[in-house]
């Protein structure tokens, strides 16, 4: 936001959500009861091997349009490559992982642009569709709504502990099968019941993401340790200090947004910012609709979704952490 401060002000009516919010997409109203949603993301390979990278860049990229409540239907393919240093049947596969993906998901990818960078990246520039009445924003959430995560953290400390060749292969198959997990079910489970507030949990971690949706609503949250899901091997690893860059930074930037039980040891702190890659949605959801969106998160086969906490009166935007 310091760097976009600077460009100028949209006033296009027809832009519902844009650069000024902290959503997590773009919102172009065409008609009365239809709105493009639009997200681009891209990046490094987080695993090994290219087929499923290419398959968890796909379900990340589509991430952003679920956790605003969006039907995403088409999407451009975004990739750096290093031609010169990597064979060509690499990026075949990267793109075959994209392909099979978009699939599953109903999403036709119509194009592309291909680069020449020193490591691989790649990613997608999406477009999905809404009615302009039922966009689900960081800054809807309100007092006493439930806090719903889809997914379990921990999956940045795994795949640093994959690239220093520290986990098995039960372990790294597991991981990859969270990161490819669509949030497409999700989602549609929350757009049933009405959901008006969600994000979905990436790169700024658990509190981060949540920090967001606290500050944009002008609420604050209580979470708990013991409810919030993890892959169990990621407590070992943060133990040992093994730590992507991004949690740590994440840790910083929330240190005077949280409000800590002492009973949070340090290695709790680290999971909860730790870095994302295509992570669950985290829903708020009023107390009467709470049974039916559990219900439909099942009946969905939504796996690893858990109350973790709830939103609170506070105009600070404070997030507490307890056991």
């Amino acid at each position: 936001m310091q760097v976009l401060h600077h460009l100028n002000k949209v006033d296009d009516p027809n832009v519902l959500v844009g650069f000024n919010a902290v959503d997590d997409c773009g919102v172009y109203k065409l008609t009365d009861d239809l709105a493009l949603v639009q997200t681009v993301d891209y990046f490094p390979p987080v695993v090994d091997d290219p087929y499923d990278f290419g398959a968890i860049a796909c379900a990340n990229s589509l991430s952003d349009i679920y956790a605003m409540g969006g039907k995403p239907i088409s999407a451009l393919n975004i990739v750096g490559f290093p031609s010169n240093k990597l064979p060509l049947e690499v990026l075949e596969e990267i793109l075959k992982g994209g392909s099979f993906k978009a699939k599953e998901a109903e999403v036709s990818i119509i194009g592309g642009h291909t680069i020449k960078t020193k490591e691989p990246l790649y990613g997608m520039s999406v477009t999905g569709v809404i009615h302009p009445q039922k966009i689900v924003k960081n800054s809807g959430a309100e007092v006493g709504d439930a806090l719903i995560l889809t997914k379990p953290l921990g999956i940045g400390i795994i795949t640093t502990a994959l690239k220093q060749g520290k986990i098995s292969s039960d372990v790294e198959k597991n991981v990859t099968e969270i990161m490819t997990t669509l949030n497409k079910n999700a989602s549609e489970a929350m757009v049933e019941v009405g959901i008006k507030a969600c994000t979905d949990i990436t790169g700024f971690g658990l509190l981060g993401h949540l920090w967001e949706l606290c500050s944009s609503s002008g609420v604050g949250a209580k979470i708990y340790l013991s409810r919030i899901p993890t892959i169990k091997e990621v407590w070992d690893f943060a133990s040992k200090k093994i730590i992507p860059g991004g949690t740590l930074a994440n840790l910083k930037f929330v240190e005077d947004k949280v409000v800590w039980e002492e009973r949070i040891s340090e290695d709790a702190k680290i999971v909860l910012t730790d870095a994302q890659t295509s992570g669950g949605l985290l829903i708020c959801c009023p107390e009467d609709k709470k049974e039916r969106l559990l219900d439909l998160l099942k009946e969905k086969n939504v796996s690893n979704y858990n109350i973790i906490g709830k939103i609170l009166e506070d105009k600070r935007c404070k997030i507490k952490v307890e056991m």
